[in-house]
């Protein structure tokens, strides 16, 4: 089969024929890749950001965000429950499913855990092995929805859903949630904000005017470009557009020390924060309004197999929208190229 691989940190991929996975036996399914998301995690693995917590045994194939069609089954896997040639989507977190975290359905931050894209086998390549059929799911045909569509919402997608539902108890009527950075990521958080926050002003921030314009498309009550401004005129535009100068919650899908400071900036009081970017490398900011005006800060990370089953059932009622810019896999490096210097809109998908 094909794949693009990578054999160094900060080199291209070489895109080469290798051996078919094999052995595919007892819970194990072997999927075809039929659309693999393209996510700047994986230009953060390439340039060596996660080497000290997750040091890659090289050549690696990346891609997590995998969706595609079952190859081969092995015999352990329930009779009926799958067939060669059905669509399925993956979900990441491959938890060990003993520890308190798996038990209680948050798999993906598994101390023991892994994922696909973070070693021998990822969505870069025409087939990929998963070693359970539990963490597939399937899609029926009736829905018509398409691999390279289903692929970003196994990362992109369920990533930010989860963020929003952290935050869902305090957002309603009369306020305001800001959505800041309009990447692969706020693309989905925006519609997230809409269908989940009962009603809640949402506020789309970025520098990028198509990407802004792309967030009012996708359900964005107000959008606001930040470049070359300060805090106070960010906020004198939030009031503007509100009747409001602060926000209740912010999911910040960048993670730039100046954008967790911009976001802080516009918390009202209680408010909460959610970081799931992770451009940057560490979080400054001012303790005494933090602790006096009572912020919640979290850190959210990918999303479960029960929140993808969720984020799922919404893309089969139609209530996701997609912009996707399809590339093939020989056309890996460019994607990656492209993505780095932000001129993916939405989200970018390989197409084996």
């Amino acid at each position: 089969m094909r794949a693009a691989r990578m054999h160094e940190y900060n080199k291209p991929f070489v895109l080469e024929e290798v051996q078919i996975p094999k052995n595919i036996s007892g819970e194990s399914v072997l999927v075809k890749v039929g659309g693999a998301g393209i996510c700047r995690t994986d230009l953060q693995i390439i340039d060596g950001y996660f080497k000290q917590y997750l040091p890659l045994k090289l050549p690696a194939i990346l891609g997590h965000e995998i969706a595609g069609w079952v190859e081969e089954i092995g015999s352990s896997v329930p009779e009926g429950l799958f067939e060669k040639g059905d669509l399925v989507v993956v979900s990441g977190g491959w938890g060990c499913g003993l520890c308190p975290e798996c038990k209680r359905g948050d798999d993906q931050i598994c101390g023991n855990g892994r994922w696909p894209g973070f070693g021998e086998f990822g969505g870069y390549s025409e087939f990929v092995p998963i070693p359970s059929y539990r963490y597939l799911i399937k899609i029926d045909k009736k829905y018509n929805l398409k691999p390279e569509e289903l692929a970003p919402l196994t990362d992109a997608g369920v990533t930010t859903y989860r963020a929003i539902r952290k935050v869902k108890h305090i957002i309603g009527p009369g306020k305001s949630i800001a959505i800041i950075g309009m990447g692969g990521l706020g693309a989905y958080a925006v519609q997230y904000g809409r269908i989940l926050s009962g009603g809640s002003t949402v506020l789309a921030f970025d520098r990028d005017d198509d990407k802004l314009d792309l967030a009012k498309q996708h359900g964005a009550d107000h959008v606001i470009n930040i470049k070359g401004k300060n805090s106070e005129e960010i906020r004198a535009e939030v009031n503007k557009a509100t009747g409001r100068n602060e926000v209740i919650a912010a999911i910040d899908c960048v993670g730039l020390e100046e954008t967790i400071r911009m976001g802080f900036s516009m918390l009202a009081i209680e408010g909460a924060y959610v970081s799931i970017g992770l451009v940057g490398n560490q979080i400054k900011m001012p303790l005494f309004p933090f602790v006096a005006r009572e912020y919640h800060y979290y850190g959210s990370f990918w999303g479960s197999y029960n929140d993808l089953r969720e984020v799922v059932e919404l893309a089969k009622k139609g209530l996701i929208k997609h912009h996707i810019q399809k590339f093939d896999l020989s056309e890996a490096n460019d994607a990656l190229d492209q993505l780095r210097e932000g001129k993916i809109l939405g989200r970018g998908v390989l197409v084996p």
